[in-house]
């Protein structure tokens, strides 16, 4: 492969220290007072109350609405894990995979809001091309510590 200033491994690495850090925007942007007091739950119960598939409703309505709090952990601390993870490069198959099915988890969610689809789209991609492409060969921990080798 050739590329321009870095190596391949290199560009790749950048693509996931950058997904790292979208991860960590998400987290550090959230009232969190607010979040864990049961508002992120509570607007994402409006949104599954309408949603279109019933399977996302009755999922939400025995899975998430019955442990607010518990969930509003769950789903802050993913991120927060998420984006420290891909950054510093440590266990970073296990986060790109945690990444996609969580996004695919807002995806569902959000299936009538452009906007969020667009942006969980491209961290979706972002994800199955860091997987794929083994971003964790350079620059990160697991390289380091020669875990997730070929």
């Amino acid at each position: 492969m050739h590329t321009i200033w870095l190596t391949g491994a290199e560009w790749f690495a950048i693509l996931r220290i950058g997904l790292g850090l979208w991860w960590l925007e998400s987290w550090r942007h959230k009232d969190k007072k607010s979040w864990f007091a049961g508002g992120g739950i509570t607007w994402a119960a409006g949104i599954a109350a309408k949603h279109r598939w019933p399977v996302v409703r009755t999922g939400f309505d025995r899975i998430v609405k019955p442990r607010p709090r518990l969930m509003a952990y769950v789903v802050a601390y993913a991120e927060l894990a998420l984006g420290l993870g891909l950054i510093s490069g440590l266990l970073t198959p296990v986060a790109l995979v945690a990444g996609l099915v969580l996004n695919a988890v807002y995806l569902v969610l959000m299936i009538h809001d452009w906007a969020e689809q667009g942006q969980n789209l491209m961290m979706a991609l972002i994800s199955a091309t860091a997987l794929f492409a083994m971003s964790w060969q350079c620059w990160s921990l697991d390289a380091a510590l020669g875990l997730f080798l070929r």
